[in-house]
């Protein structure tokens, strides 16, 4: 059944009052069916019920809508009554009553507080009742109105809840941004302003130019951060990544530029690459340098210092592979949960640096592409893989 029906008879089946309603209308009536049903253009489907005559439907249960009265009740918005189908000008030739066996019928419609068309309350008996009275109209009418109030607080609790929710998770995003964005920022501005004051000091040519590429580094890190703070901001605000695809910019090139700038910056880590790119591929090169270079400086962060961070980027037929591995401690499975999650650098990481945006703007990346973002960690290695497509599908 479709989501939105099955909430729908979630709703009614949450409202306590539904039950004892059906119940009063067959005991005041003596009709031995009642029903809450949702309608639709498309459908009739049953929400709750009191089932005294063995008509056989139950919750989720459906009627071909055109066969049922209560299609035009939604047409009308208004109330149908029947206290004999044999004796009613009307209805004593209409295929419902013929097609279901009953000879009394009411059913009322509900409407939301937005004037929204829900359903129906109705009830049917084989037998003959005498319904078409102020008073019984008038207690279907109520009740109702009563379970379409019902319909409204549930459905305001929910959005309420869901406001809760997106504000606490806001609050705590806001407040993870501004404590890690502090932290991870400081330190590279603290090397930059050691180095400044070093070179002002007498230092060899030698010794300047060695504070000098320390300083770019430096610099260069807080442009990841900062690019990766930029694509998260426009991701929050709903204007996605922008892409610029084309197959006329080589891969490899950006590739071996984001290798040759993180180990300059880390130049005891060995970096081992292996390039087999025989197709072109339909991408925007810069992200993907983006995203490689997100890989990469994780894998440099967090594998083993004495062991060497293993990079292969392939095409195999209509797909393009970027993977990188690195050894070390596996990711515990816990943080294999929240990986891709914004801010989040796991409790045994907390140390290191990094705004905790890498791999979660690698993997929006990944996606913009029409591709996927996997990794595998286990005692001997963690790979992280990307695949997509080489052509537009």
């Amino acid at each position: 059944m479709e989501g939105s029906f099955q909430a729908d008879i979630d709703a009614i089946q949450r409202i306590d009052a539904v039950s004892r309603i059906l119940n009063v209308v067959c005991r005041v009536t003596g009709m031995g069916f009642a029903a809450v049903a949702r309608v639709t253009e498309q459908r009739w489907i049953c929400c709750a019920v009191r089932d005294e005559i063995q008509f056989g439907l139950k919750p989720g249960g459906e009627l071909k809508v055109e066969t049922t009265i209560c299609h035009e009740i939604r047409q009308s918005h208004k109330a149908v009554v029947i206290d004999h189908v044999a004796e009613d000008q009307t209805f004593c030739g209409h295929h419902t009553p013929a097609m279901y066996g009953f000879q009394s019928y009411i059913s009322v419609p509900i409407i939301l507080a937005d004037g929204t068309f829900f359903g129906t309350l109705c009830a049917i008996d084989p037998r003959p009742a005498r319904l078409n009275n102020p008073e019984t109209i008038e207690t279907f009418k109520l009740f109702a109105e009563l379970i379409g109030s019902h319909l409204d607080a549930v459905d305001r609790l929910a959005q309420s809840e869901a406001s809760l929710l997106d504000e606490r998770q806001s609050s705590e995003l806001r407040e993870q941004f501004i404590a890690v964005l502090g932290h991870d920022l400081r330190n590279p501005l603290a090397s930059i302003a050691a180095g400044a004051r070093l070179i002002g000091k007498k230092t060899t040519p030698e010794a300047v130019t060695e504070i000098a590429d320390l300083m770019q580094a430096s610099v260069n890190r807080m442009s990841r951060l900062i690019d990766n703070i930029l694509d998260f901001a426009r991701g929050r605000l709903g204007g996605g990544l922008s892409l610029e695809r084309t197959t006329n910019e080589p891969l490899q090139p950006i590739l071996e530029q984001v290798i040759a700038e993180l180990h300059s910056g880390n130049s005891a880590r060995t970096i081992e690459a292996s390039f087999d790119i025989r197709n072109p591929v339909y991408c925007d090169v810069q992200r993907i340098g983006q995203l490689f270079s997100n890989l990469l400086g994780n894998a440099i962060a967090h594998g083993a210092p004495d062991m060497p961070v293993r990079v292969r980027a392939a095409t195999y037929g209509s797909s393009f592979e970027l993977s990188v591995a690195n050894s070390g401690e596996p990711i515990s499975p816990a943080a294999m949960e929240r990986l891709f999650q914004p801010f989040y650098r796991g409790q045994d990481r907390a140390s290191l640096q990094g705004l905790g945006l890498g791999l979660f703007i690698a993997s929006e990346i990944a996606k913009a592409h029409g591709g996927t973002m996997e990794v595998d960690s286990n005692a001997e290695e963690t790979r992280f893989t990307f695949q997509m497509p080489t052509a537009l599908r």
